[in-house]
């Protein structure tokens, strides 16, 4: 056991203390991320100063498909934040919170634009919370410069030979279906 003395009043008192582990608090950010916007790059950069690492998860949902490729995905996001020590950028298939446990991330990040959001997001947050209760949802909302901004609004302007720049990161705007 571990003591530690204190003098009070000509007196030694001794107090237990328990061992102190200082943990990490780790943050997983998952998305499709089916292109990254600038309203996704605002969360992480904004969640930052509140966790010592986020990794930003590119999860494979099966009710989805994607416009971009994991590799280019990944590739974006990698070079967006390049600079940043703190953010790992990871792919992952399966339950979000088993993903959580694997690497030790005790929260899960995620973006509200609207009440529609929050309803959505909410319960998946409480199924999340009912699988695996030592994982915690952190809501944030979005500035409201981004409230318009979603990757399927992004997407459908790709599509239609809408110019989405607008509405990504730098590091998007030079891929090929975006200059057509």
């Amino acid at each position: 056991m571990n003591y530690v003395k204190y003098l009070v009043s000509d007196t030694f008192v001794i107090v237990h203390t328990l061992p102190f582990v200082l943990m990490k608090r780790i943050a997983l950010f998952p998305g499709t991320f089916d292109p990254i916007t600038i309203g996704h790059v605002n969360l992480v950069e904004r969640a930052l100063h509140l966790f010592d690492e986020i990794i930003i998860g590119i999860g494979h949902n099966s009710s989805k498909s994607t416009l971009f490729s994991l590799e280019q995905r990944m590739l974006w996001i990698e070079q967006i934040f390049k600079t940043e020590d703190k953010i790992k950028v990871i792919s992952y298939e399966g339950l979000t919170v088993d993903f959580c446990k694997k690497n030790s991330a005790q929260y899960i990040i995620r973006g509200l634009r609207n009440m529609s959001d929050f309803d959505y997001e909410k319960n998946i947050a409480q199924m999340n919370k009912l699988v695996n209760g030592d994982v915690e949802t952190i809501f944030l909302m979005c500035d409201p410069a981004y409230t318009p901004i979603s990757s399927s609004v992004v997407r459908d302007l790709i599509r239609n030979q809408g110019d989405a720049r607008p509405y990504l990161p730098e590091a998007v705007h030079n891929y090929p279906i975006l200059l057509t």
